[in-house]
């Protein structure tokens, strides 16, 4: 589950080109349900996601067709 210091916050996905050795990546496939269903609303929609019921961390980078930063909204 998504840390106590980002329960309360909205995140956004921003697509990015490139990632650094240094960022925590995940690929759609290690998602869990919930937050594979809300990462994919998020990005059909063009909308933020709640950090609180997802596993995402923020400065993780979701690989899917592309590269999802993760960040506050």
């Amino acid at each position: 589950m998504a840390t106590s210091s980002t329960t309360s916050r909205s995140l956004t996905l921003r697509r990015v080109e490139s990632v650094d050795a240094a960022t925590t990546v995940q690929h759609v496939d290690q998602l869990d349900e919930e937050t594979l269903e809300a990462f994919y609303r998020a990005l059909e929609g063009g909308r933020s996601l709640a950090a609180t019921g997802t596993d995402l961390e923020l400065g993780t980078v979701v690989v899917a067709t592309d590269y999802y930063r993760v960040e506050p909204r």
